[in-house]
């Protein structure tokens, strides 16, 4: 569901990813987001079929939190404005920045229906 096998996202599909403010993209999910057009220096936003949302600032340290959560609130209302595609969610901030998924998952809510959520956050989105 969210292209492990490695194959392109469809037209009306984009890969939403965890990143760095600076862009650097060299590991995890941000690191295959480069085969769906995610480009170095672009930390935030939609780049080719990527959504990228900071986890960490410039310098690779973790954001917090509330910091998290107004880039997330970005994201989601840019989800909300295209209902006609699908966004297939990485359980951003749970890996290199070192949250729980009980911490992120809910800065997600409510939850979307065009967008593809992790199996692991379905019990902290009541979906």
């Amino acid at each position: 569901m969210y292209h492990k096998n490695g194959s392109l996202p469809k037209r009306d599909q984009i890969f939403v990813f965890a990143s760095n403010l600076r862009g650097d993209h060299g590991a995890g999910a941000a690191r295959q987001a480069l085969k769906y057009g995610a480009r170095f220096g672009r930390g935030m936003g939609l780049v080719g079929q990527t959504f990228a949302i900071p986890t960490k600032d410039a310098d690779i340290k973790t954001l917090p939190l509330e910091t998290i959560a107004a880039y997330v609130d970005r994201f989601l209302k840019f989800a909300r404005e295209h209902p006609e595609v699908t966004f297939f969610l990485t359980a951003i901030g749970t890996e290199l920045a070192g949250y729980s998924h009980k911490d992120i998952a809910p800065l997600f809510k409510p939850s979307l229906k065009n967008i593809s959520y992790p199996d692991c956050w379905k019990p902290y989105l009541e979906l």
